[in-house]
């Protein structure tokens, strides 16, 4: 707020007033108005509310009344509210129930509200105050009504072939006068035109042609009031008459030919509303049928179907004419090499494209199915090695203190003993592969002779071939049975000489003999021994009473 104007207030309200009867002089008094500013204007929109401020301040002053008035353009002053300390407020006229004080308390804040602003409401208004004693104060400002646009866009539909005119007419009313466009990219002319009260209008002209149609044209309204354009979305309309043709005849028609048919068509705007099917130099064929723009054989092609024929395409613009010239050959058309080749190769691919997707399935199935048996034989290995690992641990924890079981159990570790002390006096420094050979034939002619007994230990042993699955513990429990066997015979006959060569020479003095002779001294030895040791009896070979034999049960009694 300008110091000037408060000043000249002030000086204009600060007099010498002289009291008649008192001859006294009556102080300078202070006075102002908070708002609004000198020469203050405003903008609203129609149809939405308005504040016009007014706020005085006082000092040692008493505001007795507030008003508010709107001044013509003539000069007149309409009076609109006022507002009195002691006697309430009176609207007035036109602006009754329009217009209300923003404060319940119109002394302290006269600003007035309007509830919807008229385009009529635009003008200068006067806030008016009155005080006690120093009398009347007076504020003015000026309010601009703007008005949102009303716009519409008008298409014309024009015709292929008509001369230059308006295509589109674009018009729009608001306050302050709006500005149109167009956004398009047809070749054309435009005319845009004003009148009173804020209405402008646009006119779109060009030369119609069939190209032209549904092309884009948009009419774009500017005002002060919106950041952005408002736009009106437009195409234009030509009309113009069909542009037929038939189609369906491909040159190959024969006789016996099913399901022939014939197809008018066409363009134009708006679409056809009726199709004409003739045939020169005389009617259609019996069995012909029109379906809308569709000629249908029904039957069978003959000879008599060939001929011209014409379609007409009709609407509201023009007339659209098509003609085909149709021949039946006897006997079908032979199918082009160039076209067995190209069915042939499509037939090839398919083939290939087939086979390759066949290969890569059978692949991929061999590689999950090894997969699987790789996984599976993994968890074989895996639970053979835990059986084998659960063997070892049960044959440990197979001890018992009992000397007879003890015995028992570590009668594979004797048969081991004896084997090696039979083989270290078989064997000599010069007849080592002969007595092995030898030695592998008694072995076998003991355990067909002593069959219950071998066959007991195998019944004591099975546990252990089953759970390890393996011939070699097979071979060593045959070849343990053969030294338990030797040894058995040389503790009943402690007497037996060992088992040396014929010539009297000693384990290590073994002559260098030849190995068949070898073999056959090893067998007389052993069929010798079990001659004099053991007896058959119910097809069981059974060890013959001796003093000083021991027994052992298979059970690990001793007997």
């Amino acid at each position: 707020m300008a110091s000037g104007w408060r000043g000249a207030l002030v000086a204009g309200r600060c007099l010498w007033v002289t009291l008649l009867g008192l001859g006294a002089l009556a102080p300078c008094v202070w006075a102002e108005f908070v708002e609004p500013p000198p020469s203050y204007s405003l903008r609203s929109m129609a149809e939405s509310p308005t504040r016009l401020p007014c706020r005085f301040r006082v000092q040692e002053e008493q505001l007795v009344q507030v008003s508010w008035t709107k001044e013509h353009p003539d000069g007149n002053k309409e009076q609109i509210i006022t507002a009195h300390r002691t006697e309430g407020h009176t609207e007035f006229g036109r602006f009754s129930g329009r217009v209300h004080f923003e404060s319940s308390d119109p002394m302290e804040n006269s600003a007035l509200i309007i509830r919807s602003t008229e385009v009529s409401d635009e003008g200068r208004y006067t806030c008016h105050i009155s005080t006690f004693p120093s009398g009347n104060f007076d504020t003015q400002l000026s309010l601009t009504v703007w008005t949102m646009p009303i716009s519409s866009l008008e298409p014309v539909e024009v015709v292929e072939g008509q001369s230059f005119r308006v295509a589109a007419t674009c018009r729009s009313v608001a306050r302050p006068p709006p500005r149109l466009s167009w956004e398009t990219e047809l070749p054309g002319v435009a005319q845009n035109r004003s009148s009173e009260g804020g209405a402008v209008s646009t006119h779109f002209s060009l030369h119609p042609l069939r190209s032209m149609n549904g092309k884009r044209l948009d009419c774009l309204v500017w005002h002060p009031s919106m950041e952005t354009p408002r736009r009106l979305s437009n195409q234009l309309v030509v009309h113009y008459p069909p542009d037929a043709a038939v189609r369906g005849y491909d040159g190959n028609w024969f006789v016996g030919l099913e399901g022939a048919s014939l197809r008018c068509d066409s363009g134009g705007n708006p679409k056809p509303q009726s199709f004409t099917w003739t045939r020169r130099d005389g009617a259609l064929p019996e069995g012909v049928a029109e379906e809308g723009g569709v000629l249908l054989f029904r039957r069978p092609l003959s000879l008599m179907d060939a001929g011209v024929y014409e379609c007409v395409a009709k609407n509201s613009v023009g007339v659209g004419k098509a003609a085909v010239e149709i021949t039946v050959s006897d006997t079908p058309p032979h199918v082009p090499f160039t076209s067995l080749m190209i069915i042939f190769g499509a037939v090839a691919g398919a083939l290939v494209v087939v086979m390759v997707i066949s290969i890569v399935i059978v692949h991929c199935y061999h590689q999950r199915r090894n997969r699987k048996l790789e996984m599976e034989l993994s968890v074989k290995a895996e639970e053979m090695s835990t059986l084998s690992r659960q063997a070892s641990i049960r044959r440990m924890n197979s001890i018992n203190t009992d000397p007879r079981i003890q015995m028992e159990e570590n009668l594979p570790l004797r048969l081991e003993s004896s084997m090696r002390t039979s083989l270290s006096s078989l064997r000599g420094p010069q007849g080592k592969r002969g007595s092995t050979l030898s030695m592998a034939r008694a072995g076998q002619d003991i355990q067909e002779r002593a069959g219950p007994l071998y066959s007991s230990y195998r019944c004591r042993d099975r546990g252990m071939e089953r759970e390890m699955e393996r011939e070699g513990e097979r071979a060593e429990s045959r070849q343990s049975v053969e030294m338990y066997m030797r040894n058995s015979n040389i503790m009943q006959n402690p007497g037996l000489p060992p088992v040396w060569d014929t010539a009297g020479a000693g384990p290590g003095e073994r002559g260098r003999e030849d190995q068949d002779e070898g073999d056959e001294a090893d067998s007389s030895y052993i069929s010798e021994a079990l001659s004099n040791h053991f007896y058959p009896s119910n097809g069981v070979l059974r060890p013959k009473p001796h003093s000083n034999a021991i027994l052992i049960h298979p059970r690990g009694q001793i007997v």
